[in-house]
């Protein structure tokens, strides 16, 4: 029995980041707009250059972020120096659990039985809405943090850095995104949040946004 079947692929891949240092480099990595290099990242967590290096590896091995290659200077050809190698957030998610449950895979049936008309789409936006509003009690920011919405402020909104849909875009991104919407809508009114939820799709945000 190989190891995806064991669960044991995500098991390595979130077993590597119980290393501190290996840990902030992640985060670091996924928290950056853009891509980050060797020499960024050990200048900003304060560690050897050679030790940023190891640790990077280490996550692109496991598949916590990917590898690009980039001159930094936009100059090409001769003597414009090799391309430096460059990190950020990985497109694949992770998760993992003893047995292996595959929760992903039942949210992925469920979006297959609502797009081929199976399920009504509007009480899956109502469903949503009613978890959020039950969660939104919490706090907005916390919920949306612990939901994996990873929210920055910009320009007096907030935005969200992650879908934690992401891996079901591609099967309905259109219904997943009105699923953010009235999931965030949900918490907003459960935290009695005068701010409200817009759906605005983005290539370097969630679909939703939030506006005083």
């Amino acid at each position: 029995m190989d190891r995806e079947r064991l669960g044991l692929g995500d098991l390595g891949a979130i077993g590597a980041l119980a290393d501190p240092t290996r840990r902030r480099l992640y985060e670091f990595v996924v928290t950056s707009a853009r891509a980050v290099g060797r020499d960024e990242a050990a200048d900003t967590m304060g560690i050897p250059r050679q030790t940023a290096a190891y640790h990077l590896d280490r996550l692109a091995e496991e598949g916590l972020v990917e590898v690009e290659f980039m001159r930094r200077s936009g100059r090409s050809g001769p003597g414009a120096g090799r391309p430096a190698k460059l990190y950020r957030r990985s497109a694949r998610d992770h998760e993992a659990s003893v047995p292996p449950r595959r929760y992903a895979l039942a949210a992925r049936i469920l979006l297959e039985a609502a797009s081929a008309g199976g399920i009504d789409v509007s009480k899956l936006s109502e469903a949503a809405h009613r978890v959020g509003r039950e969660l939104g009690g919490k706090g907005v920011e916390r919920v949306l943090g612990e939901t994996g919405y990873e929210p920055v402020e910009e320009g007096g909104e907030m935005r969200f850095r992650n879908c934690p849909f992401h891996a079901l875009r591609e099967q309905d991104q259109t219904l997943v995104c009105r699923l953010n919407l009235s999931l965030v809508e949900g918490i907003l009114e459960g935290a009695s949040d005068g701010r409200s939820a817009h759906l605005e799709p983005s290539d370097s945000y969630c679909c939703v946004r939030i506006r005083p």
